[in-house]
């Protein structure tokens, strides 16, 4: 994790920053995984409320070489700018950039226990009446699935500032719960 790449959806009157970053990631996802390796990291270095217009991709040069080698970008580049290959400047610290995978609605968690013949139907009554549905309120990007072509939404948490960084391995998003990126 020396180095870093940096991309940054521009504003399109067709498209907005959400549906263009989506698309980026989207299209990340194929090649990361393709690829393999889980050596490559990403963080929204701008992330609030919305993931935000930036995606910082980190790893060594070999790695962000091959990657750039796939232009996996193709039909996004008139959407994105992106900088070069670059070393990683200094760091604040580093963190854990992670998804994270809400249980789902008590509705649904109810019915699938009526269904697998967990609970009667009755007992599901009486505990949707107490139950209280959880809203997520982390930034988010809305997603379809490759395989099963549903839409769903990949939810994405930062976590604290660490002194040291932890080694590990990233998913075909760029995101893990235990490696962590050099935040700067």
């Amino acid at each position: 994790m020396d180095h870093y790449l940096e991309i940054r959806v521009m504003p399109d009157p067709e498209f907005n920053e959400e549906m263009l970053m989506a698309a980026l990631m989207a299209k990340l996802h194929r090649v990361l995984g393709a690829r393999g390796k889980g050596d490559i990291g990403i963080c929204f270095p701008k992330m609030a409320v919305k993931p935000g217009d930036t995606l910082r991709v980190h790893g060594t040069r070999t790695a962000l070489d091959e990657l750039e080698a796939t232009c996996w970008r193709k039909g996004l580049s008139d959407y994105c700018q992106c900088s070069v290959i670059s070393p990683v400047p200094q760091v604040k610290g580093w963190r854990t950039v992670s998804r994270y995978q809400p249980k789902g609605s008590p509705q649904r968690l109810l019915r699938r226990s009526v269904k697998k013949g967990w609970i009667s139907e009755d007992e599901a009554l009486k505990r949707l009446e107490t139950s209280q549905e959880k809203r997520v309120s982390l930034p988010y990007l809305n997603m379809k699935s490759l395989s099963s072509k549903q839409n769903f939404r990949l939810f994405i948490r930062q976590g604290e500032m660490l002194p040291q960084p932890v080694y590990g391995v990233f998913t075909s998003y760029g995101l893990s719960a235990t490696a962590t990126i050099p935040w700067f």
